[in-house]
């Protein structure tokens, strides 16, 4: 953006009060023109009224904290040497959301590294010969427990790849390399007519100047009462200083139409960035509320995992293992008895 580097100055108010006026009139345009001091304000080449002069302003979009009603005047930068246009700091925020946008991609991709990394361990544990040997209801409930483990593992790869498909890849590539070079358009678009209101307020400035030295000329002259100022001349100084009116008012309405159409377009790209914004919330608010639902599906597939296992772990019986075992493993049922003589 343009910076911003005009001085404080007053704005002017209807030419009209500026154009020739009669040479006993010189007084009252005089009061006019600081009338006008009084009044409004321009600041960086942008005329606002002064507080409680005028009618009050309405919000375009009342209720809605809409960009259109905020951003108008220029701030200080943080150093508080340069101002930053208000549409300077709207394209920041875009900016700043695509930035985050970025993070929640690599924040959602090292979560995928740890579910990877956990499936590949529980995988891993699910094969270990530990405690392989051990019988009856007790083993098979410990076998289940490492196969609810593979499955488990799984389970976390599938989340970790759905996350990558469905919530990393989203985040990553909306609003790519071009999104940029959109905001670049919009920036340049508004400069350039920020440019423009700078050079047609120095035109204006300059015809005012030329204007009042011209009407300081004349009332010195009457003041004075000039007695070698033959009638022609008189006549000169005065198409002199209509013309000179008529310069300030060209000026002062070229000013005008300029602001106009910065304010146009002020308000059609600042709703088109408030818009974007919104998509941009809103399209990461799916991708993320699609995250929860993926964790919980993952808890469920989970849940359902250990079930078999709670389920085989009541049905542990020490009685009835040692039953099994020894079914399998008895030598004979006949039991000692004491040797008689």
């Amino acid at each position: 953006m343009m910076e911003a580097s005009f001085d404080t100055e007053e704005s002017f108010d209807d030419p009209s009060c500026l154009a020739p006026q009669p040479p006993g009139s010189v007084s009252p345009a005089r009061r006019q023109i600081r009338e006008v001091k009084e009044t409004k304000i321009t600041i960086n080449c942008v005329t606002f009224p002064l507080p409680g002069e005028g009618p009050e302003q309405q919000l375009l979009k009342p209720n809605e904290w809409s960009y259109c009603d905020f951003f108008w005047t220029d701030k200080k930068d943080p150093q508080g040497t340069t101002s930053v246009a208000g549409f300077e700091v709207l394209l920041q925020k875009q900016l700043k959301g695509k930035q985050m946008q970025k993070e929640m991609s690599e924040f959602i991709h090292e979560r995928i590294k740890i579910e990877e990394e956990y499936a590949k361990n529980l995988s891993q544990l699910s094969v270990s010969p530990l405690a392989a040997q051990e019988e009856g209801t007790l083993g098979e409930a410990w076998t289940q427990l490492k196969k609810s483990l593979h499955d488990e593992a799984e389970v976390h790869m599938k989340f970790s790849n759905k996350l990558h498909s469905e919530v990393e890849k989203p985040l990553l590539t909306f609003r790519g390399d071009n999104f940029k070079k959109d905001l670049k358009k919009y920036d340049h678009h508004i400069a350039d007519l920020r440019k423009q209101l700078a050079s047609r307020y120095a035109g204006a400035r300059k015809a005012l100047a030329d204007r009042q030295k011209d009407l300081e000329v004349k009332t010195q002259q009457l003041e004075i009462k000039l007695s070698n100022k033959t009638e022609e001349d008189i006549k000169k100084a005065r198409r002199k200083s209509t013309q000179a009116g008529d310069d300030l008012m060209r000026c002062v309405d070229l000013y005008n139409q300029t602001q106009c159409k910065w304010f146009e377009e002020m308000v059609t790209t600042s709703m088109e960035l408030e818009k974007l914004e919104v998509e941009r919330i809103e399209w990461i608010q799916q991708h993320l509320r699609q995250y929860t639902t993926l964790r919980h599906e993952t808890d469920m597939f989970n849940q359902s995992m250990v079930e078999p296992v709670d389920k085989l772990l009541q049905n542990v019986d020490p009685a009835k293992d040692r039953e099994l075992w020894v079914k399998e493993n008895n030598t004979g049922e006949v039991r000692p008895v004491d040797m008689s003589i």
